[in-house]
């Protein structure tokens, strides 16, 4: 193992320096190539994990997302402003340093270009000193992402896992969960203070005994262990510090950009849900390429010719919760939802006839929170669990259609809810037009 204090060592490290830019250039090209090729398929996976409410699915692509988008944006600006440092280097060879004087301009000119442009070599040395920081700012960015989603991702645990806990005591699960909430959400707001003003809660000795704690808690919380000498040498250095604070704003009008949309009507948006006068293809089978982003309620087409109608409700998991509401019997013990492992300890094996029997009572307690509504009337209906594209997950049921006439219907989908005075009601979940004409 090399030691850093010997002389050889600086010396090596002075020697990669000088010749780093060649492996910036060389992991720039290939990580602009490959994070190109995979963000449309990144964005596409969050989109559907957000669509089919998969939280934890949802919160690895989500970091994945933005990762890649900061990535993208920071190198290529990296390989800008290195190629105009390739392409300094090689005019600084051709024509040396900047000969003002050759220029034969006026005094004022002259005297004004030799105070702001100054000399080529600075320039050179200027663009050199960005291409480094920026190279390594892209990497640390990618941490802050991280740091920030697990300082939420801590407080969401907190609460679904301690606080909303039926099986802990409520010593346990109220007085220590709560604090514990109360410790994460201030501690984060004192981090992010000391973060935004470059360590003033570690200047003020009173203020540091007190924040040391918070500091060493969340060191494990955001990982900050891991790149804490990259940020401290970014705050000793005045103009790396500069810079990443100078590309805040870029970032922000980047997010801004994307996020905006040309409007060309007041009234209709292509992101309106169907209704009584709007047909959304996300409600109909035949349009949607991805099954993932079929909205609460799907049918086969948008004009119907056969003598039935397919209504396919996407699984979710508030579907989940909803029985449990109105069944608390099929509430398993142990909750198996979420990111799991397919090894298993223990006797958790469950017979033929047990199950079905669990998933007859599931579909008749979905059966009766769930109705289908053609314009005025209520049809009958058995949902069975049925998956559709080879992997979208959910139920369906078939309506007949003999009933109907030619033209213009609405199919509405109810579900029961409790009120909060342990009333049922029935809400509508999707409204969907369609058109009915016989073959």
């Amino acid at each position: 193992m090399n030691d850093y204090t010997k002389p050889e060592f600086k010396e090596l490290l002075k020697r990669l320096q000088e010749e780093s830019w060649q492996l910036e250039l060389l992991i720039s090209g290939f990580a602009i190539f490959g994070l190109f090729t995979a963000y449309p398929s990144i964005k596409l996976a969050t989109m559907e994990a957000q669509n089919g409410q998969q939280i934890y699915t949802f919160i690895i692509y989500g970091i994945a997302w933005a990762s890649c988008a900061i990535l993208i944006f920071n190198l290529l600006l990296h390989v800008l402003l290195r190629g105009l440092w390739i392409g300094a280097l090689g005019l600084r060879y051709v024509s040396g340093d900047i000969d003002y004087d050759s220029l034969n301009y006026s005094e004022k000119f002259t005297k004004y270009l030799k105070k702001r442009v100054g000399s080529f070599d600075k320039y050179i040395a200027t663009l050199e000193d960005y291409c480094s920081v920026i190279f390594a700012i892209s990497f640390l960015l990618i941490f802050y992402v991280i740091a920030i989603t697990f300082t939420i991702l801590a407080i969401a645990l907190t609460a679904n896992y301690v606080i909303e806990n039926d099986s802990l005591p409520s010593w346990l699960s109220q007085g220590f969960g709560i604090s514990l909430i109360v410790f994460i959400i201030f501690g984060m707001i004192f981090t992010l203070i000391d973060f935004l003003t470059l360590g003033f809660l570690k200047k003020k000795k009173w203020i540091s005994k007190i924040y040391f704690p918070i500091y060493w808690v969340y060191s494990f919380i955001t990982l900050s262990f891991l790149y804490r000498p990259l940020v401290y040498n970014f705050l000793d250095n005045k103009f790396g510090k500069k810079l990443s604070f100078a590309l805040v704003p870029f970032y922000i009008l980047i997010a801004f950009t994307l996020s905006m949309e040309y409007k060309s009507s007041n009234y209709i948006n292509t992101s309106s849900n169907s209704n009584d006068i709007i047909a959304n293809d996300n409600n109909y089978e035949n349009l949607i390429e991805n099954a993932a982003f079929i909205d609460d309620v799907a049918i086969q087409s948008k004009v119907i010719s056969d003598n039935y109608i397919k209504v396919f409700i996407p699984f979710k998991d508030n579907i989940e919760n909803r029985v449990f509401s109105f069944n608390k019997g099929l509430k398993p013990e142990e909750d198996d939802r979420g990111l799991r492992s397919n090894v298993q300890f223990g006797n958790r094996f469950i017979n033929s006839i047990e199950r079905d029997s669990i998933r007859n009572a599931y579909l008749k307690t979905f059966n009766d929170i769930y109705r289908v509504k053609i314009d005025t009337s209520y049809y009958e209906t058995e949902f069975i669990f049925a998956l559709i594209k080879s992997d979208k997950l959910g139920f369906e049921t078939y309506i007949s259609t003999k009933e109907l006439n030619d033209g213009k219907h609405i199919l509405k989908v109810n579900r029961k809810y409790i009120t909060k005075e342990k009333d049922t009601m029935y809400r509508n979940v999707s409204t969907i037009p369609f058109y009915y004409f016989k073959d």
